[in-house]
């Protein structure tokens, strides 16, 4: 870890609670709403948030899996990311997803007229929206996390739309 955790403080509840409540606190509402409130199918919200996981490189987003009303995405979804642009497992707005997140988080100068074009016959502008606000939650959020080696502690509280690992 590089931040310094006092004997006995929960990693993240100190990082995100105690050391910076006026921000942290928000920060993780804005994570929290973003599994709570979603519209988006679970593939699709899947595939964005497991591509922005494997740019990343946060080790507990790689691990985690979204759960809403008892579903999963399958074991091999992860793989099916990873390999978003080849793969027979996704539909065109599941790969689309991919490919946002991806862009968005590697490339977001690259997002050109064809592109959006693409977008636009998959995704309303309010999904688009809200995968943006998504991606952008994970890719800060997760990011973060990493860097500061809090990873491997890091968890999200069970709600009603929160997922399980």
């Amino acid at each position: 870890m590089n931040i310094d955790i006092p004997e006995g403080k929960d990693a993240i509840a100190y990082v995100w609670g105690e050391m910076v409540p006026g921000i942290g606190v928000a920060a993780a509402a804005f994570s929290l709403s973003v599994y709570e409130y979603s519209t988006l199918g679970l593939r699709e919200f899947e595939a964005a948030r497991l591509r922005i996981a494997q740019i990343n490189g946060c080790l507990f987003c790689l691990d985690w899996r979204t759960e809403r009303d008892g579903q999963m995405v399958e074991e091999e979804f992860a793989d099916a990311v990873t390999d978003w642009r080849t793969t027979d497992r996704f539909d065109e707005r599941t790969r689309m997803a991919a490919e946002y997140a991806e862009r968005y988080a590697l490339d977001h100068h690259g997002l050109d007229d064809e592109f959006w074009a693409r977008m636009g016959e998959h995704y309303s502008q309010l999904e688009i929206v809200e995968l943006s606000m998504s991606i952008g939650s994970w890719l800060a959020f997760g990011r973060l996390n990493h860097v500061l080696g809090l990873d491997t502690v890091c968890f999200l509280p069970r709600s009603g739309a929160a997922a399980q690992s």
